[in-house]
């Protein structure tokens, strides 16, 4: 809810007060103690998070009922009892209603996300009384000796104490650059292994961590950014929240000074105004939509980190996905070892080198597990050196001594200038779509910034992925929706491009390859024109992420691995698959929790209907609320009553604004989101609001000439105003379903039963033949007003709001 009062934000789960106690070093090996841990978790020095993963049953009630709106409604009800007008009072049922409705919806998908948090909770590998234990990260202590590894994400400070690794600092610090860290060195938490494993001890944890800390300063900043669609509604309560305290005032001046009317008069007059102004169903009913979504998501197996996404997931219209693990599965296959020195290795050789490769290297993820599959050999020596592979580098290698090192990565990045020779092969290969690996022995050091040295072209590894097999489906449908849908990869350009084909990806032809990108205009220029992206660093990700939402595209980026890391953090709205990479997982705004791309067309699609459908409702709620607004600055300038009591605009809001709002939130709607909200939302309630106002005055007008009872005006303006509900209800629902009839007749049905039956409780007169006449009259003229105050809008707004689109 908008505006609310501040209360105290209690932390959960809380840690006890920190009691000073010293630094403990142990051993690799050792780790820490159960005994050493207990005492640390009693000290204040477990790895607590600063904010609870999710709002408290406390906060989401003080949330709904500590309004500023609720506070304005409850001192409009005081004011009433306080004139003993207790038929006016109908406003409040509703109050409560709208309360109990967003508690129960928040503490019902608060229930549904807690469930999937346990699931996806991170977790860490700790060495504990010598032996490895896996705990969730919240349950790790200073001192702990912590194994972190490719695609983890470091969660607390710490100090390498054994082995070594390449970490990313690009999203705490905004370098891209990967930095080598040994024994020694420190690790900056918020960062993430790109490769290689280390064992670390905790140096700070909880809120003492360096990425707690900006947690932390963030809060008090309160920079959150909010979603277009949320931020307008912030901007639109706010204002009218301002506006009601100097109209409010000058209306009670107006009726009981300057008309002379009753306190009573004055005062139901008073807040009929005031009532009418505030939007109390607007918010609610975009927290309730976000909210079902979230948990409809939620049931797919899809967790969102963040509700403002949803509005950014309707818009989008380029997607970026890459191609293991989105295009293709993510198991992947050795299919072949093309030998390239057969004069001097046979192909047991290769296997007997790849084996003790194979052995030597640490790496985790999917390339590795296939190589490790195919050459399952014993070992036969042991390395004295090795690089992991980096998405940088784009290969890895082994020295076992002196004079045998050993590569294993791109071909043409290892031969450079040397890549000639055997691009046709290579080519040959990865026009069939395999990935193709060059094993090369290297008369060089690791440790060479250039491979400057002499290189002797061993083997081509061919690995495969099989196409999952809903991609051509999937990718069709964002097709047919308009929505773009880009490529990008570390592997070889012809390889990405023959893969992209055969999932049916449009224009996969138009590819590129990243190296040649060498300037920004360069990498603009591509961004525009081609499809496919190969040997793509993880910072040209990221830039080619910035060029397309420069030229105005709402980007989509789906990945799993560490390499998609910064993309997805760059990118509107980030898709990650849970079997990726945990950091990936982490930054992402949605996580598809059963790792499967084919079910993106329909996480799409919910983002879709709920927007739409806000837009759609909203519209209604507008309706009343510029009436009401005009209506007050039109009564103060012309010394005019207010025709309305608070009873007559609950009758009217609830049954044309409140119970179709909420009914149309929820229907399927899958257009693509265009244009700023408040426009659109504007753009389709000034007529309404309009209609009613130029009918209402001229009522009034009417009844002020032949000096008429203001009891029947009154009750004129509720009933025309009802009339226009309807018509613009009428217009919302075209096309017709067999549920928007369902609505239009209950909503009719509903009017004229309380028009009938319930007359007192709404304050409505009882109307004379006359007024009767001037009721219809005036009926009767709102359908027409409305059609021609549409084209005109249509004809005069389609410029403005069209500004808004850009």
């Amino acid at each position: 809810m908008a505006w609310e009062f501040p209360y105290k934000n209690k932390k959960t789960p809380s840690a006890p007060p920190q009691r000073k106690i010293p630094e403990l070093i142990t051993t690799p090996e050792l780790g820490l103690s159960s005994a050493q841990v207990k005492v640390r978790m009693e000290n204040g020095y477990a790895n607590v998070p600063v904010e609870p993963p999710s709002k408290t049953v406390r906060q989401i009630v003080a949330s709904n009922v500590l309004t500023y709106f609720n506070l304005v409604f409850f001192i409009l009800a005081g004011c009433i009892i306080a004139v003993g007008s207790w038929r006016d009072l109908t406003f409040m049922p509703v109050v409560f209603a709208n309360m109990l409705i967003g508690i129960f919806q928040e503490l019902k998908a608060k229930r549904t996300l807690d469930k999937l948090n346990i699931i996806s909770v991170p977790k860490s590998i700790v060495v504990r009384n010598g032996a490895r234990k896996t705990v969730n990260v919240n349950e790790t202590v200073r001192d702990d000796v912590v194994i972190f590894t490719t695609g983890n994400q470091i969660f607390a400070d710490a100090v390498v104490v054994s082995g070594q690794c390449q970490v990313n600092e690009a999203l705490m610090t905004g370098e891209a650059d990967e930095i080598k860290k040994t024994v020694g060195d420190e690790l900056m938490s918020g960062s993430f292994v790109v490769s290689g494993t280390v064992r670390a001890r905790l140096t700070r944890v909880g809120h003492n961590s360096y990425v707690n800390r900006l947690t932390l300063e963030s809060k008090m900043a309160k920079n959150r950014k909010q979603s277009e669609m949320m931020d307008s509604l912030s901007k639109l309560v706010k204002w009218i929240g301002i506006a009601l305290i100097p109209i409010g005032a000058l209306m009670a001046v107006k009726e009981i000074v300057w008309l002379d009317r009753s306190m009573t008069e004055g005062v139901v007059s008073t807040v009929g105004a005031l009532v009418g102004m505030i939007p109390e169903g607007l918010y609610l009913l975009t927290s309730l939509a976000l909210a079902a979504a979230v948990i409809r998501l939620a049931q797919r197996k899809t967790l969102v980190h963040d509700m403002n996404c949803i509005e950014t997931l309707a818009r989008i219209d380029t997607l970026c996905v890459d191609k293991t693990g989105t295009i293709t599965e993510n198991k992947m296959i050795v299919e072949d070892v093309h030998l390239l020195r057969e004069d001097r290795y046979i192909k047991d050789d290769i296997r007997m080198i790849m084996s003790d490769y194979v052995y030597s290297m640490q790496d985790d993820n999917d390339t590795m597990a296939a190589l490790r599959k195919y050459f399952n050999g014993k070992q036969n020596q042991r390395a004295v050196e090795t690089l992991p592979f980096t998405s940088v580098k784009k290969y890895g290698g082994v020295s076992f001594h002196e004079d045998e090192t050993y590569l294993l990565g791109a071909p043409d990045i290892i031969l450079g200038e040397s890549y000639g020779a055997y691009k046709e092969k290579v080519d040959f290969y990865s026009a069939k779509g395999c990935r193709v690996l060059l094993l090369a022995l290297y008369d060089g050091a690791l440790t060479d910034e250039a491979l400057t040295a002499e290189i002797m072209p061993l083997a081509l590894v061919l690995l495969a992925n099989k196409i999952r097999k809903n991609a051509k489906e999937t990718f069709g449908f964002f097709e047919n929706q308009g929505v773009k849908i880009k490529v990008i990869s570390g592997d070889n350009a012809l390889t990405v491009s023959e893969v992209a084909k055969r999932a049916g990806i449009a224009n996969a032809e138009r590819y590129i390859d990243a190296r040649m990108l060498t300037d920004e205009g360069a990498l603009r220029h591509a961004a525009r024109e081609f499809t496919v992206f190969g040997r793509v660093t993880p910072d040209q990700k990221r830039k080619l992420i910035r060029a397309m939402k420069d030229e105005g595209a709402t980007v989509g980026m789906t990945g799993d691995g560490v390499n998609d890391v910064l993309a997805l953090k760059e990118a509107d709205i980030s898709v990650a698959m849970a079997s990726g990479s945990e950091v990936a997982c982490q930054v992402s705004n949605i996580v598809l929790l059963n790792s499967n791309f084919g079910s993106m067309p329909s996480v799409v699609m919910e983002g879709r209907r709920v927007i739409n459908n806000i837009q759609r409702s909203a519209s209604l709620f507008l309706v009343k609320n510029i009436f009401s607004i005009v209506m007050a600055i039109i009564s103060l300038i012309f010394t005019l009553p207010y025709p309305l009591t608070p009873s007559q605009l609950t009758l009217v809001s609830s049954l044309t604004i409140g119970l179709p709002g909420f009914v149309l939130a929820m229907e399927p709607n899958h257009a693509l989101v265009r244009g700023k909200f408040l426009p659109n939302v504007l753009g389709k309630a000034l007529p309404g609001g309009t209609a009613n106002v130029i009918l209402v005055v001229g009522v009034m007008l009417f009844y002020r000439a032949f000096s008429l009872p203001d009891e029947m005006m009154s009750t004129i303006c509720a009933l025309i105003m009802a009339s226009v509900g309807v018509i613009v209800l009428h217009g919302l629902c075209k096309p017709y379903t067999s549920l928007r009839k369902a609505l239009m007749l209950t909503v009719v049905a509903a009017l004229l039963l309380c028009v009938i039956f319930l007359r007192n409780f709404f304050t409505l007169a009882t109307l004379d033949y006359g007024s009767i006449l001037v009721l219809l009259v005036f009926v009767l003229l709102a359908y027409p007003l409305m059609g021609v105050l549409m084209s005109l809008g249509n004809r005069f707004g389609w410029r403005y709001r069209k500004r808004f689109w850009k």
